[in-house]
């Protein structure tokens, strides 16, 4: 019988529900200090620094200095690093990167437009079936599609604006077959679009593969 392996620091069986809390915080937001983080968890300043040296030491996250005018140390912020990106879902990976270099080679690029094509009917009859029907008001279906997004690993968010909403994702589940097939988020946004109806306006407002956090949509009635 093979022996099996300790777990390495770090590792999702290592990690504590408040370490894993929050990680999951630190993914939803550009960074943040240790007192924020206290106050978010109601918790101490020192049991958040213990699970944050914790999880620097397993390389999980990392400080960053963040600019201040005002006099004095300026505050760190805390973020979380390349290593901590695995453990957050990924449903396709370099399979899919894979599949879709292989579709493009042997049947061309009209062929994966195909697919790409017929994967978005699939999600906007999806998606339709789920939102609630002509009946229900934008405000509902923007937040059950939100709902939908994160069920499907993409940490989905409603942010209210002043004319509208603010669809954020903190988490790309297929950014492995995005990068080797940027049609796909062209394809997400139409998507939203046919879903949301007519009557509402959906633009990309941060985009993951352009450089951005995370991706998120202004939606607006129009």
């Amino acid at each position: 019988m093979t022996p099996s392996r300790p777990a390495t620091p770090g590792s999702p069986e290592q990690l504590t529900d408040a370490k894993r809390r929050l990680l999951e915080h630190l993914k939803r937001v550009d960074g943040a200090t240790a007192p924020e983080l206290a106050v978010a968890f109601s918790l101490t300043d020192t049991a958040v620094r213990q699970h944050l040296e914790a999880l620097e030491l397993a390389g999980l996250v990392g400080r960053r200095v963040a600019a201040s005018n005002a006099r004095g140390r300026p505050p760190v912020r805390w973020v979380l690093t390349a290593a901590a990106h695995p453990l957050f879902p990924d449903r396709h990976g370099d399979l899919s990167a894979e599949l879709i270099g292989s579709i493009r080679e042997a049947l061309g690029e009209r062929a994966l437009a195909k697919v790409v094509e017929t994967r978005g009917a699939h999600q906007t009859a999806t998606y339709r079936a789920e939102l609630g029907g002509a009946a229900a008001s934008v405000k509902v279906k923007v937040r059950r599609l939100a709902e939908l997004r994160t069920a499907e690993g993409y940490m989905a968010e409603v942010r209210v604006e002043p004319d509208g909403w603010l669809l954020v994702e903190h988490h790309c589940p297929v950014c492995s077959a995005a990068s080797a097939c940027e049609s796909l988020c062209q394809s997400e946004l139409e998507v939203f679009r046919a879903v949301l109806g007519p009557g509402v306006s959906v633009e990309r407002a941060q985009h993951l593969l352009s450089g951005d956090h995370r991706c998120a949509y202004r939606i607006r009635p129009t």
